[in-house]
């Protein structure tokens, strides 16, 4: 017997084609796959888009680091047409948390896998942080860069967040901060005003009233958070102009308001001077 299977393989190995020939009965045999190869014959994922039908990675999410939370997304989270107003702890212990899952949501299902990122809301709080002391929005966004959905540059480092009124980005985006879809956020409406409770640096305030009690409060007389602007309402530069400290919105109550009223037609409400109640996120990694 052991003969005979050595004079198979002598012959096999004599004759080129017969060792495609020899193997052709046996059976097959699916190879191992190799960590990160892929065997289903399609092209490599390409940074900004994910390939593998929604499971997608950090890697796979490309550089998306940057978004203006859009109305839509405001409104379906919050289940209000009026959005969360100055409440946006989201089901968590604290405004800022519930804030950074409402960006982490937001962009996991703009593009699937960048939701595995660390994102945070460009929020500034009286406490939470060192010693319990102040929490300023700056120092919660990592080190830059970062882009938008598209992988246009929002700015380098926070250097150039801080550089002027406007961020130093690309001028397709500079004087319009897109949304989570990439796309411009003022879309022929006024919605310029975005929460911040930030100064023109990024940091606190100066007034819990001015952060809607951290972020914790939808009642309209607790205070008038600051807000910047995601668009220049009067030029780009000057006043109406900077993108995170331009002035205070009438109130924390939830309200949407899509055309200028002069700072408080809109009623106590944190879109009723041009807005919906809007946040920037920042992913600490691109």
């Amino acid at each position: 017997m052991r003969a005979k299977l050595l004079l198979s393989v002598i012959a096999c190995a004599s004759v080129g084609a017969g060792l495609v020939a020899c193997d052709a009965g046996s059976e097959d045999v699916d190879p191992t796959p190799v960590p990160g190869e892929d065997t289903t014959g399609g092209t490599p994922s390409t940074p900004g888009g994910s390939t593998d039908g929604g499971s997608g990675t950090p890697t796979e999410a490309g550089t998306f680091s940057f978004f203006v939370t859009s109305i839509e997304s405001m409104r379906q989270l919050s289940g209000s047409t009026n959005g969360f107003g100055g409440d946006l702890r989201y089901g968590e212990a604290t405004g800022l948390e519930g804030a950074d899952k409402i960006c982490r949501t937001i962009a996991e299902a703009s593009l699937p896998g960048a939701g595995q990122k660390t994102w945070r809301a460009f929020l500034s709080a009286s406490t939470g942080g060192p010693d319990g002391g102040v929490v300023n929005a700056i120092d919660r966004i990592g080190e830059g860069p970062w882009y938008d959905r598209l992988g246009r540059l929002v700015a380098q480092n926070k250097a150039a967040l801080l550089s002027g009124s406007r961020p130093l980005a690309d001028a397709q985006i500079k004087n319009d901060l897109p949304n989570e879809r990439g796309e411009p956020n003022h879309q022929g409406v006024d919605n310029h005003d975005v929460l911040t409770g930030s100064t023109s640096q990024g940091k606190f305030s100066g007034s819990k009233s001015g952060t809607c009690n951290d972020w914790t409060s939808a009642v309209g007389s607790t205070g008038k958070p600051m807000c910047g602007h995601s668009w220049p309402r009067s030029g780009s530069t000057g006043s109406g102009s900077n993108w995170m400290s331009d002035h205070q919105v009438p109130g924390c109550a939830p309200g949407v308001t899509l055309t200028n009223s002069g700072g408080g037609g809109g009623g106590s409400t944190v879109g009723g001077s041009g807005g919906y109640g809007a946040i920037y996120c920042f992913a600490l990694t691109p």
